[in-house]
Formats: C-alpha cells, structure tokens, sequence
C-alpha cells in the first residue's frame, strides 16, 4: 500500500480553520514525511482521516465535523514541539 500524507497549518490569528497546505500519495508523500522528519515536524498517523482529508483542496479549510479531533491533534502537536523545544 503507497504513503498517503497530509499536512495542515492554523494560524489562529489568520485562519478561521485549520486548512490543508499540502497532500500527496506515493512518492511525494514519502517526500512530506521526510521533510517532516527532518524539521521535527509530529507526524500523526490515521488511516481514515488522512482519506477524507485528501478529498480537500490545498488551501481549503477543514470541516466543522473535524474541528474535535484536528484540535486533538494540534494540541498533541504543539505539546510534542514544545517539550522537545521548549524556547519555541
């Protein structure tokens, strides 16, 4: 089964929602991963959200259905860098 990667960016001054800024499958998301990796950047894994999450355009905001669990996963995130990070 190829990769499937998606990445999402929220700016609470900004946005009204957090939004996909990137997305890919096979190759390039290999790419993302890696550059994720590389600029420590969490990487969270799920199968079934990543799926409807590649239904949206780049710069397109997720629905209201996801605010819950993308919040997790964005709390979950900012802790990881901020304890690995602590000046960040």
């Amino acid at each position: 089964m190829k990769k499937r990667a998606v990445v999402l960016k929220y700016n609470k001054a900004k946005d009204n929602a957090p939004k996909v800024v990137a997305k890919g499958e096979g190759i390039l998301a290999e790419r993302i991963l890696e550059l994720a990796q590389k600029h420590n950047i969490p990487i969270v894994e799920d199968k079934e959200l990543v799926s409807f999450l590649l239904k949206l355009n780049i710069g397109e905001e997720i629905p209201p259905t996801l605010y819950k669990i993308i919040a997790k996963i964005l709390s979950y995130a900012y802790n990881v860098i901020h304890q690995e990070y602590p000046s960040k």
